[in-house]
């Protein structure tokens, strides 16, 4: 699995540069165990570079994504990382080997306590995880130097970008669940100012809201 993220990485320069994915993220990903983070009737296909269905209509991305994610928030050791969309932990768990502290908010009330259960017994004690509505962030937790959204929405919340600190990266699929998404990067470059880039199509499940 790491070789062909490795391999996929440097096969677009455009995109990340020759360097590709970064030997710490493949490092983090190498001592992950995936299979943990998926049901065991999915065990098969646990280190395939695909994405595989955790319930309740949700997935664990592509591990490809996952370090193309983690890379262009370009994390670091002392930061602190707001994740949206839980899932099963995965995203999580590869965070908390690179970062000093991840909070992490899933709406899926089932799958969040799952994954609080996952991160704690297997040793991620730099996770926090909260059940609610991501679209409002977590500020008790921020500010934060990176934010990685790992479901599709048409817009950028606001107050994710309110909670970012200047000079942090958001990386989020902007656009409708019925189709690709831009995978897209936004850069907050003063308070209240933005720059932002799409990167390339993606797919990903839609952001799911509280009805409140």
């Amino acid at each position: 699995m790491v070789e062909t993220i490795r391999a996929y990485g440097r096969s677009d320069i455009g995109l990340l540069g020759a360097g590709g994915i970064s030997e710490e993220i493949l490092v983090a990903m190498s001592q992950t165990q995936r299979h943990l983070f998926v049901p065991e009737r999915s065990w098969s296909l646990a280190y395939s570079d695909t994405p595989v269905p955790i319930g309740h209509g949700q997935t664990i991305s592509q591990p490809f994504v996952v370090a193309l994610m983690t890379q262009l928030a370009k994390v670091r050791s002392d930061h602190t990382v707001l994740e949206i969309g839980t899932g099963s932990g995965y995203q999580a768990a590869i965070l908390s080997r690179l970062v000093r502290k991840v909070c992490t908010i899933e709406i899926v009330r089932p799958l969040g306590e799952t994954a609080t259960k996952l991160l704690k017994e297997f040793g991620y004690d730099n996770v926090s995880v909260r059940i609610g509505d991501g679209y409002r962030g977590w500020q008790e937790c921020g500010p934060f130097d990176a934010i990685i959204v790992t479901a599709a929405l048409g817009h950028v919340p606001p107050p994710l970008i309110e909670q970012l600190k200047v000079g942090g990266r958001l990386v989020m699929p902007v656009g409708s669940a019925g189709a690709p998404q831009q995978l897209t990067i936004v850069k907050k470059t003063a308070t209240g100012q933005t720059t932002s880039r799409n990167i390339g199509l993606v797919r990903f499940v839609p952001f799911t809201r509280s009805p409140n």
